[in-house]
């Protein structure tokens, strides 16, 4: 991954990963308790792989990411 180096003040780089956050507290973070940092851990990996390959979203015409990213790498 290559970071992104922004001007002060421009945030438009950050917006993308503050809405998936976002996103991921909301659907799965605020909805369970976590006892230790590894189930943490565990809860999130399993998230970040359904919100690539089962999540359907209406912003991406009713597919997955995934999904998504295969019809424009099929065009």
């Amino acid at each position: 991954m290559t970071r992104s180096m922004s001007r002060v003040g421009k945030c438009i780089d950050n917006g993308p990963m503050e809405g998936f956050w976002g996103i991921l507290k909301t659907e799965m973070y605020y909805l369970n308790h976590f006892e230790t940092y590894e189930e943490l851990e565990k809860a999130i990996a399993e998230y970040i792989h359904y919100y690539h390959y089962a999540r359907y979203q209406e912003g991406l015409n009713n597919m997955t990411p995934m999904e998504y990213h295969a019809c424009l790498d099929a065009s």
